[in-house]
């Protein structure tokens, strides 16, 4: 992380979590003027997340000796996140929000927000490094966000601290826990960005009407009902209701989605088919500076905590590209990104439309 000691004024984007309390206080401890800035990005009736989250800044935020506030991107966050959300479940796509949350809030409307303000930097709890425009991995691989991140523009990390970059989550807890925080031992937030952890179903059901239809394997036998093609992802085993085991030949899966005749495809067993040793994809966001060749040799990595995969990347035009693996991936997801590295460097990333 930069240090200046000469006072810069930094606006940190604060969670309610102890990621961002450890690195308001890094920030302090460095010298620089910090003020915390919560972002309240869902609007619903009732007592919600986000309010208990509010108070856990404001105490932070106190003990500290920093100014908070709160400032509200709803608006921003239905329109540019919630409407891509529900159209790619629409489409019975598979989406990762948080991805987008990042550009169009995080580092779009919240950064914007800070400059209008006068902020020399803003600062944020994620877990990734920034070297000039070069989007970095964290010390800490376990916690390594880079993934979230590879739809940021270039010019939106210009002027970003990441105070934990080379932390050590546990490391991160023993200095909430020295200083007393009181979220030194909360739990790390889960669930859809800025919505939290919900019953999946019932609440995509309240934006989405769902179709019920057939479960069928492989060779078209009816084994159940489904509540929804939006609801399964390719992949999944868990949450099928058609029973765990089938004899002796193992779990069902989710093979495939027949969108036209409404019928979710399983199989169980073998997996070979959730295999796929290319994709292609669309909408390819390269992160700084780099003098990108028409065939990469890169790693790569279709879903967080996946360990990184050697691969090849063909850059066509207008953003699409395809993605070469040496060796075959399980269940790569239409509507999921694939992100992309060079050694240790982020350089970006796209949405994944089809696997080959």
């Amino acid at each position: 992380m930069q240090r200046l000691m000469n006072g810069n004024k930094v606006i940190i984007g604060m969670s309610g979590g102890v990621d961002s309390a450890v690195a308001a206080w890094l920030l302090k401890r460095d010298g620089y003027d910090v003020t915390g800035l919560f972002m309240h990005n869902w609007e619903e009736d009732g007592e919600c997340p986000a309010a208990s989250d509010w108070r856990d800044v404001q105490a932070v935020c106190e003990k500290l000796g920093i100014e908070c506030y709160s400032v509200n991107f709803a608006k921003e966050y239905a329109d540019g996140v919630f409407e891509y959300f529900l159209r790619e479940y629409r489409a019975y796509r598979t989406p990762n929000p948080d991805v987008l949350c990042n550009r169009v809030v995080k580092f779009g409307a919240f950064r914007d927000y800070c400059n209008r303000l006068g902020a020399d930097f803003i600062a944020t709890g994620h877990y990734c490094k920034r070297d000039d425009d070069r989007l970095i991995k964290a010390a800490d691989g376990n916690k390594d966000q880079t993934y979230f991140l590879n739809q940021v523009k270039t010019e939106q990390l210009c002027n970003v601290l990441f105070p934990l970059g080379d932390m050590l989550k546990p490391n991160v807890r023993a200095i909430a826990e020295e200083l007393n925080l009181s979220v030194a031992r909360k739990k790390d937030s889960t669930g859809i960005c800025f919505i939290g952890e919900r019953k999946f179903k019932k609440f995509l059901s309240g934006f989405l009407p769902a179709q019920s239809g057939d479960i069928t394997d492989t060779a078209g036998n009816v084994v159940g009902r489904h509540d929804g093609l939006m609801y399964y992802t390719i992949g999944q085993r868990r949450g099928l209701g058609i029973g765990g085991v089938k004899g002796e030949a193992g779990r069902w899966f989710v093979l495939d989605k027949d969108v036209k005749n409404n019928r979710l495809i399983v199989s169980c067993g073998d997996e070979s088919a959730l295999f796929s040793s290319e994709l292609t994809g669309s909408e390819l966001n390269i992160i700084g500076a780099f003098d990108m060749p028409k065939e990469l040799r890169c790693t790569a990595k279709t879903r967080y905590r996946q360990p990184d995969q050697a691969a090849t990347l063909f850059v066509g035009d207008d953003g699409k590209f395809r993605l070469a693996f040496d060796e075959p991936q399980r269940a790569i997801t239409a509507g999921q990104y694939a992100v992309i590295y060079v050694g240790e460097r982020c350089l970006g990333g796209g949405v994944i439309e089809d696997r080959a």
